[in-house]
């Protein structure tokens, strides 16, 4: 923490105390959540709101409420289960971590051993291992960097690579293993709902009295942090969604010239179906582009 930055003493009971009568009633933070349930939701909500996880979330779990039963999924199935979740390459790499969990299907307890698992990165393992077991361990996601580089650090966006963040997480989490997981779940919570990137309501913020980057006026963040806008129309992003939909949608598979006529640019088309297939999330045969049974 920067030397004038609050102390843990006051910034974690107050981030707890808020969490107490705001946090979201999510299925995965039940008192009948399982660690499987866990990891799901977390390789889920990777670079994707709640509201849209939710309904697939819940429908992952009632068709496969353990790893063996998507061990036993077909990668077809598993692609048409993803929906239009985005990203559908983690719904793969979820199917590969059940396989790899075997017939026991334990999710390990350690982040070591998380991280060993398909896919798992160093904030998944930890999330999992703090989320579902309560381990002590330092998480840090996007919300929770924003929340420490601006109560912390004085600045509108965290550090490259979350640096100085990372320091100050390891300084505030809790000694008590409960407690430091249920602190992750408190501040990533406050910075998804309160201390938001582009529209933070600091005037509902428990931290607000102690913030350095609101007491120091909210300085905007310099120009070479500033992460640039993404959009999502015209990209070979939606290209590859408008190919998957057509591959769910028929089952036996598109005729590969006829997915390049569905799309406006034939070239983009042909890159698209390109990469799903370099991804594992279609076959071709004949000219023939299905998904992989």
């Amino acid at each position: 923490m920067s030397p004038g930055g609050p102390s843990s003493d006051r910034v974690v009971p107050t981030v707890l105390a808020w969490y107490r009568t705001n946090a979201r009633d999510l299925p995965w933070r039940s008192a009948g959540r399982t660690p499987w349930g866990v990891l799901v939701s977390e390789v889920m909500l990777q670079q994707t709101p709640v509201d849209r996880v939710l309904p697939v979330w819940r429908a992952w779990m009632e068709r496969w409420p353990a790893p063996a039963g998507l061990a036993a999924a077909s990668p077809a199935e598993v692609i048409r289960a993803w929906g239009r979740l985005g990203y559908p390459r983690r719904a793969l790499r979820l199917r590969e971590c059940a396989v790899a969990l075997g017939a026991g299907g334990r999710v390990p307890d350690s982040v070591a051993a998380l991280r060993c698992l398909p896919g798992i990165g160093d904030y998944t393992a930890a999330a999992v291992a703090a989320f579902a077991y309560g381990v002590r361990t330092v998480v840090l996601d996007t919300n929770i960097a924003r929340v420490l580089a601006r109560a912390v650090g004085g600045a509108a966006l965290p550090s490259p690579g979350f640096r100085d963040e990372r320091a100050a997480a390891a300084a505030l989490l809790p000694d008590a293993a409960p407690v430091s997981a249920a602190w992750n779940q408190a501040v990533m919570e406050l910075g998804a709902l309160v201390c938001r990137s582009a529209d933070p309501a600091c005037e509902m913020c428990p931290l607000r009295p102690v913030c350095a980057w609101y007491g120091a006026g909210r300085p905007p963040a310099d120009a070479c942090r500033r992460p640039p806008a993404q959009g999502y129309e015209g990209t070979d992003r939606q290209a590859r969604g408008r190919v998957l939909a057509l591959l769910r949608e028929h089952r036996p598979g598109v005729p590969r010239q006829d997915i390049i006529a569905a799309l406006p640019r034939a070239g983009q088309a042909g890159r698209a179906i390109d990469s799903l297939i370099a991804d594992g999330l279609a076959v071709a045969a004949g000219g023939v582009v299905r998904l992989p049974e």
